[in-house]
């Protein structure tokens, strides 16, 4: 196993399938101790269980990242487990309710705003304290394509992750000068086995939204995330690193 973060603790939420399972598993193999966070304490168990077989080390965590207090517990595993917290994946999200404004459910724009919005500044509210007393650390936000451009029919999904856009800019200016680097990223439509269920046009129409001509793996955005996580990255802070086949560029 390579050592890239060897002594170093990293929590990742959202890990238990996707982009956050394909992180946690990278961040292991690199040699991390990787806090496994999810809603589903299954899902969370079987990515701890696969990184264990491959020789790392890891701890699964359950919570919904909507609550401050069930992410201030997803800390206090990492701190309790491995003496402390050093990286952060601030991955969880959902997608919430399509339509125009005034066709969106009221509570359903709430919880895509606790899912995907707040529980990022309940992320780095916790995180940071716990990455100052280890004398720096890095953390990614995970936010979005259309944290970058509009759709019309996603108004909650886009009004969060612009949030997070702003947010992860705003910390990251607040905290350049405390070794703490803070990043996001903006995945395209990425290629999922829910994705399969779709119908053979539909999915090509995915495809076709980006001029790379087909979709993402959630490997690719893992690779991305794990650089930014990194001290090759150790000059790069308040960034949006688009993963998205072009798909902003147009």
């Amino acid at each position: 196993m390579a050592d890239q973060f060897a002594g170093k603790t990293a929590l990742v939420t959202g890990a238990g399938s996707g982009i956050g399972k394909a992180t946690a598993i990278a961040l292991a193999a690199e040699g991390a101790n990787v806090v496994v966070n999810d809603l589903d304490l299954e899902a969370a168990q079987a990515v701890v269980n696969s990184i264990s077989e491959a020789g790392g080390t890891a701890v699964p965590s359950v919570g919904d990242v909507g609550s401050a207090d069930d992410v201030k517990g997803a800390v206090g595993t990492a701190v309790s487990e491995f003496g402390g917290l050093h990286l952060a994946f601030n991955n969880a999200g959902i997608s919430g309710p399509l339509g125009l404004v005034t066709e969106i459910d009221l509570e359903g724009y709430r919880r895509v705003i606790d899912v995907n919005l707040n529980s990022v500044f309940y992320g780095m509210y916790y995180q940071i304290p716990e990455m100052q007393k280890a004398g720096g650390g890095s953390i990614v936000n995970m936010s979005s394509i259309l944290g970058l451009v509009g759709s019309a029919t996603a108004v909650p999904y886009v009004a969060a992750k612009h949030g997070v856009t702003g947010m992860t800019r705003a910390a990251a200016l607040g905290y350049a000068n405390q070794g703490i680097r803070i990043n996001s990223v903006h995945p395209g439509y990425i290629d999922t086995p829910l994705l399969e269920a779709l119908p053979e046009e539909a999915y090509a129409s995915l495809v076709g939204m980006h001029p790379a001509g087909r979709l993402g793996t959630a490997d690719e955005v893992a690779q991305v995330v794990l650089f930014l996580l990194s001290d090759r990255a150790a000059f790069v802070t308040g960034a949006q690193y688009a993963v998205d086949g072009a798909y902003t560029t147009q």
